[in-house]
């Protein structure tokens, strides 16, 4: 009787062992590029489900017509910060899926700054006029391999853009799309 309690007992104990809750990773770091940029980012864990992702890179323009005599292209930093709900880890590990590297679908507020620092560009004396954008965000990310990532993402919000320091009569705001897609490497 003694045996078949302990067994029990055992098999018990791993179970809820097996059972615990997935949560973000408390803070992970990587490069991504994409179609349109560059950058570096950090995510921190705030709880088991939120995470705050920092991030510092190049946004890429470009444009063409015939007022143009070549195509233009110019990078201009960015500046961003994302709060992270990382909706269905625990979903993701019952169906034995990857979950580290904080691999799952998001629900985030995205907002990014061009500050009119410097632009890297085909062209002289081109200048980035600075804005701010906050737009909710749905997307996914998931592992290629141990440090390989690819994420995708869709939003619409909002931008404000500092019209008047460029020496335009107002400032404006407009619609803000978030239409990404990456692939990163994680260290």
């Amino acid at each position: 009787m003694k045996r078949i309690i302990f067994t029990l007992a055992f098999f018990g104990l791993s179970f809820f062992t097996y059972s615990q809750n997935a949560s973000v990773e408390s803070s992970t770091y990587g490069i991504q590029s994409g179609i349109l940029g560059l950058w570096l980012h950090n995510e921190s864990a705030i709880s088991e489900e939120f995470a705050l992702r920092s991030e510092v890179g190049f946004d890429t323009g470009l444009w063409a017509g015939s007022y143009y005599d070549k195509v233009g292209f110019l990078l201009a930093p960015v500046l961003s910060l994302e709060p992270r709900w990382y909706y269905n880890l625990d979903k993701r590990q019952r169906k034995s899926r990857r979950t580290d590297g904080n691999s799952g679908n998001f629900l985030s507020l995205k907002t990014s700054y061009h500050p009119d620092w410097f632009v890297i560009s085909n062209y002289e004396n081109v200048r980035v006029i600075s804005d701010i954008s906050i737009v909710p965000t749905w997307g996914i990310r998931r592992h290629l391999g141990k440090h390989f990532t690819y994420e995708t993402g869709i939003g619409l919000g909002y931008k404000y853009t500092f019209a008047k320091q460029a020496g335009y009569l107002e400032n404006e705001s407009d619609v803000a799309i978030n239409l990404h897609l990456r692939i990163g490497y994680r260290f």
